[in-house]
């Protein structure tokens, strides 16, 4: 008799589960299928382009599309500048959100169209804002899935975020300015393992300032550059290192103040 009212009250806990996560990928599709349509109202908006322009308009995915890509913007930007920014700043969104790589080359090709301040204004804002919707479409579907497959692994991480809880910040400033993770990897997890939403997105448009800075000042040689890779020299990644230590020191000012007066 107990097996029989045991049994019954699993199945319609799992039922919900099903539904729940169905409801979550309808709902994850429906958003893209959204932002696939905000991209191709921004493509629409744009001027008639000529003949031999219109394959040029495309996402950047190596450095030459980027070329062809900024040409064809810097042709249209002063006649039609908040189009262009509209443009990149959309699209941008759009590749941070659905974590589709790329947007180093948007970043790349703010610093060729635009000044120094507005490019890293636009940068950092995008990547927070686009940052923000994965994690947000992560935590609709994210933790169902890895809890479902990776419980045990979920849990640890989860008590790693916990201990630091009031250092996250610095936490998610350091992970930003260095290339320990991946930035899809760190939107699609920190969700998952319980990073809150503020320090997450506080540390992303901030974390992201002192690489952007690499990326945009060298969308100023665009067309000199063979690869994103040039864009990257020894005195850079020297500068994000010390940046990501500075970012760290309180963390570490903390704990030492902390040994001290236990």
């Amino acid at each position: 008799m107990n097996t029989q009212v045991n049994a019954k009250s699993v199945l319609p806990k799992a039922t919900n589960g099903e539904v729940s996560t169905k409801r979550a990928v309808l709902t994850v599709g429906l958003i893209f299928i959204a932002s696939l349509t905000a991209l191709f109202y921004v493509y629409m908006s744009f001027p008639e382009l000529e003949q031999h322009e219109k394959q040029y308009m495309k996402l950047p995915f190596h450095i030459e599309d980027a070329k062809n890509l900024g040409k064809l913007l810097e042709r249209y930007k002063d006649l039609y500048y908040f189009q262009v920014l509209a443009g990149l700043f959309i699209t941008y969104i759009f590749l941070q959100t659905f974590a589709i790589p790329g947007s180093i080359f948007l970043s790349i090709l703010s610093g060729f169209l635009f000044r120094f301040p507005i490019a890293l204004l636009l940068v950092c804002t995008c990547s927070a804002v686009g940052a923000t919707l994965c994690y947000l479409l992560s935590s609709l579907l994210g933790r169902r899935l890895l809890y479902r497959y990776f419980p045990d692994k979920a849990k640890e991480w989860t008590i790693i975020v916990t201990r630091h809880r009031h250092n996250l910040l610095n936490y998610m400033l350091f992970l930003r300015m260095t290339p320990l993770l991946p930035n899809w990897f760190i939107n699609l997890a920190s969700p998952v393992i319980g990073v809150p939403m503020i320090p997450f997105t506080v540390g992303t448009f901030f974390g992201v300032a002192p690489p952007s800075f690499v990326a945009i000042q060298a969308g100023q040689t665009l067309q000199k550059l063979t690869s994103s890779s040039d864009a990257w020299s020894w005195n850079s990644i020297i500068i994000l290192c010390i940046f990501a230590l500075l970012s760290l020191l309180p963390v570490l000012y903390k704990q030492k103040l902390k040994q001290k007066f236990e």
